[in-house]
């Protein structure tokens, strides 16, 4: 696949590096600065372009005029630059064109309908999804990532085995009820860095990331393993006014008792007063211990902090979960850093070149998955796929198919039902398969359901 990305900024740099995974895709990158381009060029096998990303003869040197994928990523304050080169790659040939804006205006349906006649297949905001990945963790505040499949028939539930937990030092066949259908399944364990498709022998590790694929009704049992279950989250504060935070609260107003947010820039305090009109707004600065306490953050059920700086969100949650907060989220761009905040105790990491990817990677692969999702803590990713009438993975028994080692098929959604996978089981057409797999898999994947 040919893929050209404008922009070689951190998602740009990112989804270059992701993308270059496959060594069917053919990468050019697009960007301005020099530098960036030398750096991406270092770590990851591209073509680079240097130019205005809106040039058209920039975009006939990177070959625009027939790209598989044309991927506009510029930062978020160059949200014109992005629209204006996607429109211009497709009229100059560009199969398909996705673009990253910061306007939620044009995420409303109709706008985004608009910019479809347009001819942008994607428009993608990371702000508002991180935000509403924030908001789907609160709701199952037991989990460090959460996901769900077709309204929920199927649900991916994550969580970390701290000391105590009973899932530690026994093996994958353990988790089995012991009756003839289990409702969940450990579908991948990371650990030191090492991403594990388990077999029924792996024993479990303290410290160890556990992926598990559930049934709604099984949710609950995958997560006594933990030893964590959910908390009514009653009263929210928000480190940090910027648009996630701002978003979050929108979202998060009406099913709370309280949102209190923290904001140190005194504009953007009086902003947030007068689109929020339940959350109480609170002028200071994040990073004072002092503050902390005078805004009682220990009455306080979760504390989620979306500043512009990482090193402070995840000192900032530090600070919290030791005063008492059962459930922290820290937004952590530096993707060398989510480790480090998992090892100080914060409870969930959100990433917004992470969220992104996702949304784009769905581009690279057929047009029967349905969504997509690159995890934390893992090299990995879950996807969910419609099963195409005499596609492979229709041709036996999962046993018998030769389905690559570095990937697991988790579970299973067939018409209202929805069941965990097993070795026995034949797919049909029109599934919906949920399936973990390591990146270099991927495209190997992708052709059992094309």
């Amino acid at each position: 696949m040919k893929i050209i990305i404008a922009g070689a900024g951190e998602v740009g740099s990112h989804l270059a590096k992701m993308l270059g995974n496959d060594s069917s895709n053919d990468l050019t990158i697009i960007d301005s600065s020099e530098e960036h381009l030398n750096n991406l060029s270092q770590i990851a096998d591209v073509i680079t372009v240097l130019g205005d990303p809106t040039s058209i003869e920039t975009l006939h040197q990177a070959g625009a005029a027939d790209a598989d994928l044309f991927i506009a990523v510029s930062p978020a304050q160059k949200q014109d630059v992005n629209i204006i080169s996607a429109l211009l790659a497709k009229q100059m040939g560009s199969k398909k064109v996705t673009a990253r804006i910061n306007n939620d205006e044009y995420m409303q349906y109709e706008n985004k309908l608009l910019f479809t006649e347009l001819g942008i297949d994607l428009l993608f905001y990371p702000e508002k999804s991180a935000a509403f990945e924030i908001s789907e963790l609160l709701k199952k505040s037991g989990t460090t990532e959460f996901m769900e499949f077709t309204r929920g028939k199927l649900q991916m539930v994550v969580f970390r085995l701290d000391d105590g937990a009973p899932l530690i030092d026994k093996k994958v066949e353990d988790m089995l009820t012991g009756e003839s259908y289990t409702p969940y399944k450990a579908v991948a364990i990371a650990r030191n860095d090492v991403t594990i498709i388990p077999d029924k022998e792996t024993r479990f590790m303290e410290k160890d990331l556990v992926f598990v694929i559930c049934t709604k009704e099984g949710v609950n049992q995958a997560m006594k393993f933990s030893g964590k279950m959910d908390i009514e989250i009653r009263k929210l504060m928000i480190m940090g006014g910027g648009r996630i935070g701002q978003m979050l609260a929108a979202r998060m107003e009406n099913s709370v008792e309280l949102i209190k947010i923290i904001e140190k820039k005194r504009e953007r305090c009086e902003y947030l007063a007068e689109v929020l009109s339940k959350s109480l707004i609170v002028n200071g600065d994040c990073t004072n211990t002092d503050l902390l306490l005078e805004e009682d953050v220990k009455d306080f059920d979760a504390f989620v902090s979306v500043t512009g700086s990482s090193e402070a969100n995840i000192l900032s949650c530090v600070i919290a979960k030791r005063m008492g907060v059962p459930k922290t989220i820290a937004e952590v761009e530096n993707i060398e850093y989510i480790k480090l905040a998992e090892e100080m105790g914060v409870d969930a990491v959100i990433n917004k070149k992470l969220i992104t990817a996702s949304r784009i990677f769905r581009f690279t692969l057929s047009n029967k998955v349905r969504s997509i999702k690159c995890l934390n803590g893992s090299d990995a990713e879950v996807l969910e796929f419609i099963v195409n009438p005499d596609s492979l993975i229709t041709k036996g028994a999962i046993k018998d198919l030769k389905f690559p080692k570095e990937a697991i098929i988790g579970g299973i959604i067939r018409g209202n039902e929805s069941f965990i996978a097993n070795p026995y089981n034949i797919i049909k057409p029109y599934d919906r398969v949920v399936v973990f797999a390591l990146p270099q898999v991927l495209s190997k994947v992708n052709k059992f359901f094309i």
